[in-house]
């Protein structure tokens, strides 16, 4: 059982939602309940902070599982040095048990098309059937790759080439300014799919500005409640061919 099965089992304990235990945290909708779905890690401030709104729980349990799931006072200099480590991650990142440094990874590469968007394939990343794997020596840890339709990366990317991704979960907090990303936004109840560099907006926090490679794309500044999907992209792949 990971860490973020055992915050479900403990929001089960109390008789709430995850949504309901995002709020009282406050983390933005989908947090936790898309680290529960994709069995993923979360920001180590929301740890520290559902430490601090359940003090009855003991720290120690929800981190690595041993102990009882309720506080204990003789593990409280355990839970002290466990949550002092906590705050000191880089980054703010705490990683799972399942999240280690992986020296040969098969990537899985899927067609968008097939899965029906990359919403549903986020939701179904263990029940997708991928159409190939990527095996690239040294390549930073993804989830997964797709085909790159469109030619708003153009030249940098073209329709045909391949994306390989780290889905991300906070998309308010979870941002590399400046960065490319593979995301989904919804217009008008649809769903639109692309890949772009993503800068600040000039509107203010709410926004984000997506912008293109191709100079015929003009930026854009979307509400972050439009989003439904975002993945920063991690490697680039293009075959030419002769034929």
């Amino acid at each position: 059982m990971s860490t973020i099965d055992r915050i479900k089992l403990m929001a089960d304990h109390e008789n709430i939602k995850i949504t309901a235990l995002e709020k009282q945290i406050g983390a933005s909708k989908g947090v936790l309940s898309r680290a529960f779905n994709n069995k993923t890690d979360i920001q180590s401030k929301w740890l520290t902070k559902i430490v601090e709104q359940y003090p009855q729980y003991n720290s120690l349990w929800l981190l690595t599982g041993k102990g009882e799931m309720l506080f204990n006072e003789n593990d409280m200099e355990d839970n002290a040095a466990l949550l002092e480590k906590i705050n000191s991650v880089p980054d703010n990142i705490f990683k799972l048990k399942t999240d280690h440094e992986i020296s040969k990874q098969e990537v899985p590469l899927y067609n968008i098309e097939a899965v029906a968007g990359l919403v549903e394939l986020f939701q179904s990343h263990g029940d997708a059937s991928p159409v190939g794997v990527l095996t690239i020596p040294n390549l930073p840890k993804c989830d997964g790759a797709v085909f790159v339709t469109g030619d708003s990366m153009y030249p940098l990317l073209k329709s045909g080439d391949i994306v390989a991704y780290k889905q991300i979960y906070d998309f308010s907090n979870e941002i590399f300014w400046g960065e490319m990303y593979l995301i989904s936004i919804e217009i008008a109840g649809e769903e639109f799919i692309s890949v772009k560099y993503i800068q600040k907006s000039e509107k203010g926090d709410d926004y984000i500005k997506l912008v293109s490679q191709n100079q015929h794309h003009q930026p854009k500044d979307i509400n972050i409640s439009t989003i439904r999907a975002m993945a920063i992209v991690k490697a680039s792949v293009r075959i030419n061919s002769m034929g």
